[in-house]
């Protein structure tokens, strides 16, 4: 992950040309460092393990039925998350690597390309940061800081949020970014967080990494986030247990 970050993301931070930034659709960026990188991370990840399928954000866009693969043994790889910043010239951005087996997230992997910070967790054997062990931590904040992304919800989901949500929450700004999200939910930065779109290569990684580091991510039922239920949205993320509980509560209570 780091020398995909030094060969071909970094060179390119501030620094595109005209053209090497298309909209996927959706108001959905990719740029040419977004291909290069999946390409590099898909020789390496062959490298350790060429016996499992290969799941890139950009290879799924380009073929639906690579996602038949997330319901096996498989590396998922989000080759640049936070494209939309990385194209704005701005932080923050980063590289998130899982791999799944029977539609669980078994490793995950997150790189942020400017700090170098690499979290990291192993089912069931904690979660870690540079190596160092992690317990997530809430923030002592009051109300609890919560960072909602609107960006993929309908309109009605919107003013739901707002007004049976946000009035129960000191409300943040999001990073744009998964890769930076769930770190901020067990270092102390945020308490919670909603996610609509629950693609499994912005996501596998950091539920995995959170749930680990004692944090909770988890559908807005409760039930376990799965790698292979393509199309499902909605996914809490918090620092705690309590502060899950308290926002899907929450959310549950909403009018339809």
């Amino acid at each position: 992950m780091r020398e995909v970050a030094d060969k071909v993301i970094l060179p390119r931070f501030r620094n595109l040309a005209h053209g090497e930034i298309e909209d996927k659709g959706g108001n959905d960026p990719v740029t040419v460092a977004d291909r290069e990188a999946e390409a590099l991370l898909r020789e390496g990840l062959a490298r350790l393990n060429d016996n499992i399928g290969f799941v890139g954000e950009e290879a799924a866009h380009a073929d639906s039925s690579i996602l038949d693969r997330l319901a096996g043994p498989c590396w998922i790889v989000d080759p640049l998350d936070g494209t939309r910043n990385f194209a704005g010239g701005k932080p923050p951005f980063g590289i998130m690597i899982a791999m799944a087996d029977g539609g669980e997230a078994q490793s995950g992997w997150i790189y942020d390309c400017l700090s170098g910070r690499f979290c990291a967790a192993h089912k069931g054997e904690g979660a870690f940061v540079d190596g160092e062990r992690i317990t997530a931590r809430e923030t002592s904040e009051t109300p609890p800081l919560a960072a909602i992304s609107l960006l993929f919800m309908d309109d009605s989901q919107r003013e739901r949020m707002k007004d049976g949500i946000a009035p129960h929450y000191q409300l943040v700004d999001i990073p744009y970014c998964a890769a930076e999200q769930y770190p901020r939910l067990a270092l102390g930065v945020n308490d919670v967080s909603i996610f609509e779109r629950t693609l499994a290569w912005d996501h596998a990684a950091g539920v995995l990494w959170l749930n680990e580091a004692g944090g909770k991510a988890a559908r807005f039922d409760g039930s376990a986030y799965r790698v292979d239920e393509v199309g499902r949205t909605g996914l809490i993320g918090a620092a705690s247990p309590r502060r899950w509980d308290e926002l899907a509560a929450r959310l549950a209570a909403l009018p339809a």
